[in-house]
């Protein structure tokens, strides 16, 4: 269990990954204590897309990005926003580098999120894998997918349980490693309450579930348990046709007393 990001305050978090019914596991998840200072985490998840290879590279030089730019980090001295800015940034570069020799064209999307020990919090993201901020089990705030059929949502075409479901809801607009430099969306939260989750994921989880849903089951349950549940009920709900899927939980409790 990590340390607590604030006084009076306690973290708990889990990770998951699955692959689903595909052939090969293109997702990657990670979750960085920071080496130096106790309370700052780093949360990751990249969904590779560009074949066997080529899509399982590029997830791959997501994390290794992470953890290089990571382990140099200063919480007290750098800007956190600053640093997933770098992230997104160096591993679109690397990711159109690594095109070079691979197999197939790699490219990957990114969540990825920062939690500072004071209790602030930030992240970033690039494609449609999406972050969520839950307070009580409510939506506080979620990413919006750099995605075709988003854009049919916000002008209203279509509603987003439409969108679950639509022909078109694999084309995305954005990624690392495409040609055009990656349009990343910042968020920050000032400050972390008690009762909050932070639940970053890839589209082979969200995708079988509505953010009430979500929101329920992360509020609820203890990260881990939480986690197993999410992933139990997005295979079953595949019926033998599931993406890979991966996620990251992080809960703010307050310490007993």
């Amino acid at each position: 269990m990590p340390p607590s990001p604030a006084p009076g305050f306690r973290l708990s978090a889990a990770t998951g990954i699955h692959r689903g019914d595909r052939e090969y596991q293109q997702d990657q998840v990670a979750l960085l204590q920071h080496p130096r200072v106790t309370g700052c985490l780093l949360g990751i998840v990249a969904d590779g897309m560009g074949g066997r290879s080529g899509g399982r590279k590029a997830a791959d030089q997501v994390q290794l990005t992470a953890q290089q730019l990571f382990e140099r980090y200063d919480p007290q001295q750098d800007d956190g926003a600053e640093l997933l800015r770098s992230l997104v940034a160096q591993a679109h570069l690397v990711i159109q580098l690594t095109a070079i020799s691979a197999e197939q064209e790699p490219h990957s999307t990114i969540a990825a999120f920062l939690l500072l020990p004071q209790g602030e919090c930030r992240w970033i993201h690039v494609g449609d894998s999406r972050i969520y901020h839950f307070r009580g089990g409510r939506l506080v705030h979620r990413t919006r997918d750099h995605s075709y059929v988003e854009t049919l949502v916000e002008r209203g075409e279509i509603s987003e349980e439409q969108a679950r479901s639509h022909p078109d809801s694999n084309i995305l607009m954005s990624c690392l490693g495409s040609q055009a430099d990656p349009p990343a969306v910042a968020h920050r939260i000032a400050q972390l309450q008690p009762g909050d989750v932070i639940l970053a994921c890839s589209d082979g989880l969200w995708h079988y579930f509505g953010d009430e849903e979500l929101g329920s089951v992360v509020s609820t349950l203890a990260p881990r348990a939480a986690a197993e549940l999410l992933v139990r009920k997005a295979r079953s709900r595949a019926r033998g046709g599931g993406d890979n899927l991966s996620l990251v939980i992080v809960g703010v409790s307050p310490l007993a007393g």
